[in-house]
């Protein structure tokens, strides 16, 4: 495994650009490790609806930076004090999904420090009830990155102000306020420690105390990726989309996460679909849903319509009828 070292920038679209040309451009059999720090900003899951995650007012007042990544799953908050890492490694057909395997290295860093963490529900870290932690993933043509955040001195009054949680998502928690439920690192620190010094522990912790190979990123790699950062990730498209017109619309938390589905049905006839939600899937969500354009709005012909189609490959371990039911 080599070490990616982004030279401090603290660019979310130039960062994400840099994890993206990783995974497609530096292929071959090595695995890579990239640390970055953002400057504030949402960071937005590949499948989810922007406007409806971000407080807009709050964060066009503080120009913060809202930027859609890859990955699935759920918005979040990234700040100088918060560090980033991603794992970019083949896709052995084990892996996706396997959040276990790419965190354990960051989670025995943790202990060693005397952070008591461990990997908790689908895809979180937490020490006790506090999440520490989220982690995403992502794979196209046989590679992937696992990717996570740290909260390590992060202004947490922010994480509250600039995102809009979901409801569905926390119905089990109610009675517990965003602020309550995560924590930075540096609270169960048994002595104080700087970003650096955090970062670099954490770095030589994961290779073992040893040296560590650097990839040298090269004049042409630079440029790549200054150009990925400005043709994806600072595009409007890109980061915000258009909301579709929808008149069917129903919100449910299943296994595989929370979905947000809409339909625009015309006549008796499903014109549009769209499906949104921070489940985790290998496959394009576009590719079930324009299988509904044009379908009759009843069960038995939407079922039809995807018959055919591993919806696991999408969405991720859902059952096939408890997702039906969402459309219909």
């Amino acid at each position: 495994m080599q070490f990616i070292d982004n030279r401090g920038n603290n660019d979310p679209a130039w960062n994400l650009a840099l994890e993206e040309y990783a995974l497609r451009k530096l292929t071959g059999d090595e695995d890579f490790l990239l640390f970055y720090i953002n400057a504030p900003s949402i960071i937005i899951g590949k499948n989810q609806n922007t406007a409806e995650e971000v407080n807009a007012s709050y964060v066009e007042e503080n120009g913060i930076h809202v930027v859609r990544r890859l990955s699935g799953g759920g918005a979040v908050y990234h700040d100088l004090g918060n560090l980033n890492f991603s794992f970019i490694t083949q896709d052995d057909g084990k892996s996706f999904h396997n959040f276990r395997k790419f965190t354990e290295p960051v989670v025995e860093a943790l202990r060693r420090l005397g952070v008591n963490a461990e990997l908790s529900g689908r895809n979180d870290l937490q020490v006790g009830e506090r999440k520490i932690s989220g982690n995403a993933q992502f794979a196209t043509k046989g590679r992937m990155f696992s990717h996570g955040t740290l909260l390590f001195d992060s202004e947490v009054d922010s994480i509250v102000s600039a995102l809009k949680p979901n409801p569905a998502k926390f119905e089990s928690k109610a009675t517990k306020s965003v602020r309550s439920r995560v924590a930075n690192i540096t609270e169960f620190l048994q002595e104080p420690m700087t970003m650096e010094q955090f970062r670099s522990f954490l770095l030589e912790s994961i290779f073992g105390g040893k040296d560590i190979p650097t990839y040298p990123l090269t004049e042409a790699d630079l440029a790549a990726v200054d150009q990925l950062a400005e043709e994806r990730y600072r595009s409007w498209d890109w980061n915000y989309g258009r909301s579709p017109a929808f008149n069917v619309r129903q919100v449910k938390r299943l296994t595989a996460g929370t979905f947000d589905v809409r339909l625009d049905v015309k006549d008796g006839v499903i014109a549009e679909a769209s499906v949104f939600g921070d489940f985790f899937g290998t496959g394009e969500v576009s590719d079930v849903t324009s299988r509904l354009a044009g379908v009759r709005y009843n069960a038995a012909d939407v079922a039809a319509a995807l018959a055919d189609v591993d919806l696991t490959v999408y969405f991720g371990p859902v059952d096939r009828e408890e997702w039906l039911k969402l459309l219909v």
